[in-house]
């Protein structure tokens, strides 16, 4: 049997090769690739399909065999899609609200931590408070006038968290920038206000006299207290 065997075995190979399509003019051509067409196109919705009745079928259609099953409207196919896409927007859903809370929860523990800080900061000598929560130390005095809310000024800062890493800095920049008062944040308006033209504060600005809720960087999380040291240089108008 052995030796029977051995030489069917390769009789089937040559069998095989020689059924295998081959591509020979331009509608071979076309053929082949809108078949990949299709497979690209059922492996983006379809990818657990059963491939060996998904080329029955396929095959059955063009060759107008007798179908192996009746659907006339197509029911059975748009069911089980809708289905689906309800399965994964479901999913999506519980994703999403699971991320949202998580979010919620984050900006709870640091809106905590940063009035913690804030209340502690407070107590520490020659700490000023405003009536706003805005506190700040004096590091340098001034001589200049003092702006307004309506001017541009021109100022050195750096920016940092109530953990110290740095978010923002015109000094590592080397480059000062000058702004609207009235066009930033209200921590920033006030406290640049009570400063003369060379002097240095620093700035412990509370979360809503900063960017509560929202962020311009992932560096600074949500109802982040702000601290900031900042030099006026300049009242430009």
């Amino acid at each position: 049997m052995k030796k029977i065997l051995f030489p069917l075995s390769i009789l089937f190979a040559v069998q095989a090769q020689a059924q295998a399509p081959q591509v020979k003019s331009r509608i071979d051509s076309v053929s082949y690739l809108a078949g990949q067409n299709i497979a690209q196109s059922v492996l983006k919705d379809f990818p657990e399909a059963n491939v060996a009745l998904l080329l029955q079928g396929l095959s059955d259609a063009m060759m107008n065999r007798e179908s192996l099953l009746q659907d006339p409207s197509n029911q059975c196919v748009m069911s089980y899609f809708q289905e689906k896409m309800q399965a994964i927007e479901s999913a999506e859903q519980a994703v999403n609200q699971e991320a949202l809370a998580a979010e919620k929860e984050a900006g709870r523990l640091n809106r905590e931590k940063g009035e913690a800080f804030l209340l502690e900061n407070a107590k520490k000598k020659d700490m000023q408070v405003t009536a706003s929560g805005l506190q700040y130390e004096v590091l340098k005095k001034g001589r200049g006038q003092k702006p307004t809310a309506s001017s541009t000024v021109k100022v050195h800062y750096t920016g940092t968290n109530i953990d110290g890493q740095i978010f923002d800095s015109s000094v590592e920049r080397k480059e000062p920038i000058s702004f609207p008062l009235n066009a930033v944040i209200p921590g920033w308006t006030e406290g640049v206000q009570l400063m003369n033209v060379g002097a240095k504060y620093r700035f412990y600005i509370p979360q809503e006299l900063a960017y509560g809720p929202g962020s311009p960087t992932e560096l600074i999380p949500p109802y982040s207290v702000l601290i900031f040291e900042v030099e006026l240089l300049d009242i430009e108008k």
